[in-house]
Order: C-alpha cells, then structure tokens, then sequence
C-alpha cells in the first residue's frame, strides 16, 4: 500500500478476517520501522487512523482512505523533546 504525497509512505498490515486490519511496520522511503505498540485507534466516515509507537521510539499517526486504499503520516514525534511530546496513552 502507498500512500500519497510528498514522501513514499508505504505501510504492512497484519491481515485478519476483515482483511487489512491492524499495521505492523511502515516504510518512509527506504527507511523501514516496525510499530512496537498501537496507542491507539479511531475512525471517520472515510478514514482509520492509528496512532502507534514505532521501534525507534517516535509516535507517529497513520491515516488509512478506506476509498483510495492510501496511508498518509499525519503526525510525527520523535520523543527528544520531553516537555512537548505527545502523550502515549
């Protein structure tokens, strides 16, 4: 799966009985980082997001079109500024 925009986002699900269900690592690039935990997750009339904690220790959120079949990163945080960073719960 890519997603759009200006980076290649490309992301690996874990594939349950409704198909693409859960995601399991991501590729920014050539740069691959397996999601340690997912935080969290919700959906809207067109989209799932998952918020997730990858191997590197950043929080990034992942956006899923359920139309298109695209990932998009909506939001990064690497974590290196503890009194801004996001909460993991």
């Amino acid at each position: 799966m890519t997603g759009a925009g200006s980076s290649t986002l490309r992301v690996e699900c874990y594939a349950g009985y409704r198909g693409d269900e859960t995601p399991v690592r991501f590729f920014l690039g050539k740069r691959c980082i397996e999601i340690e935990d997912v935080l969290d997750r919700w959906l809207d009339p067109a989209h799932r997001y998952f918020k997730v904690r990858g191997n590197d220790n950043g929080i990034y959120i992942l956006r899923h079109d359920s139309h298109d079949n695209t990932w998009t990163l909506t939001l990064f945080d690497s974590g290196r500024c503890a009194e801004s960073r996001l909460s993991s719960t």
